[in-house]
């Protein structure tokens, strides 16, 4: 009995040991997965400029505006424009009372004539000695004195004469014949309104990225004015202390004079800003820690943190650890952690547009 149970246990063992020895499974033989190349497509990191766009309301003002006051006191003999007219420099707009400035011009007239002819018989007269030295210098003095006073008296003439002082349009008067204006008296307004300038208040912080030449859009209140495009002229030197802002200003063509001064616009200024690494949006991932690409360095896939810093229409501008050349794993990013060896395409684009895959 005991001979037939060590029989029994040999066989038993000799079974076990053969079992453990059956060839392994393709089960057991498949690779793990980090040990493949996981198929992805790529593209090449390059980098771009941020676009900042900055909007404000502005306020127009024409190229060359002036309120006409009358330099002198008098009563308005004629009015001779008309609201909204169109008028040249030197056209008399207003004309004054100016009997007495007449009369003030023909007298110093006479005392001029009479001071000179008095002036020329005693320098006739000097070579003979029968002249003293002080009187011809009494008739010298006379005779500049007297052609002063002539200056003067044409001055007051012309004071009574209120002209446009440059070509544009005048502006509504609540002046008429027989009033009694002054120096206080707004008499009217001129515009020249070739062109507008337009002002505008821009946030202290983008102090710097604006400069002398650059294009900006401009969009009346009203619809029935298409979109404008105008050119920055001027930027202030200041900020102000309340609102954080400085002043621009755009100057707008109006030769088909459809603007007015005093017009409200939106205003749009496109700058450049920084440069920044720009990705598919396809590449860009998001995790509890917020957003991040994954780079291919030597074959492996390395996660790399990153900030967004603009959306644009099928692309994103991110700031990170990012280098210019870097190859990003736009699609395949599912299968994606550090360290995974991964084989990769390039994604271009062809002459067509349409979207292609070039072998790494």
């Amino acid at each position: 009995m005991k001979i037939h149970a060590t029989i029994a246990l040999l066989i038993a063992a000799l079974s076990v040991a053969a079992g453990c020895s059956k060839a392994p499974t393709a089960e057991t033989t498949a690779l793990p997965s980090s040990d493949r190349n996981i198929p992805v497509i790529a593209e090449v990191l390059r980098f771009e400029r941020e676009q900042i766009r900055i909007e404000a309301i502005g306020t127009s003002r024409a190229r060359l505006s002036a309120e006409l006051h009358a330099p002198t006191s008098g009563e308005v003999l004629s009015v001779n424009f008309k609201p909204g007219q169109a008028v040249a420099i030197g056209d008399v707009l207003i004309q004054l009372d100016a009997e007495k400035e007449k009369l003030a011009v023909q007298l110093a007239e006479l005392h001029l004539e009479d001071a000179e002819r008095l002036y020329d018989r005693y320098e006739r007269s000097a070579s003979s000695g029968a002249v003293l030295p002080t009187v011809m210098d009494a008739a010298r003095t006379a005779a500049e004195t007297a052609r002063v006073e002539l200056e003067q008296a044409r001055i007051a003439l012309a004071d009574r004469s209120i002209e446009a002082l440059f070509d544009g349009y005048v502006g509504v008067s609540e002046v008429d014949p027989g009033d009694r204006v002054d120096a206080n008296t707004l008499i009217t307004t001129l515009d020249d309104r070739r062109s507008l300038f337009v002002s505008f208040d821009i946030p202290e912080t983008f102090i710097g990225e604006l400069s002398i030449g650059d294009e900006v859009k401009l969009k009346a209140r009203s619809d029935k004015f298409a979109n404008l495009a105008g050119v920055i002229v001027d930027i202030g030197s200041r900020i102000d202390p309340q609102s954080r802002t400085f002043v621009a200003r755009a100057r707008v063509d109006n030769e088909l004079d459809l603007l007015r001064p005093g017009m409200s616009f939106r205003v749009r200024v496109d700058v450049q800003g920084d440069m920044y690494a720009v990705v598919s949006e396809t590449g860009l991932q998001w995790g509890a820690d917020g957003a991040y690409v994954w780079t291919i360095v030597d074959g492996s896939a390395t996660r790399v943190p990153v900030q967004i810093v603009q959306r644009r229409e099928g692309r994103v501008l991110i700031d990170g650890n990012l280098a210019d050349g870097d190859v990003i794993v736009v699609e395949g990013t599912q299968r994606m952690r550090d360290g995974i060896a991964v084989s990769h395409q390039f994604q271009r684009v062809a002459a067509s547009g349409a979207a292609t895959l070039a072998l790494d």
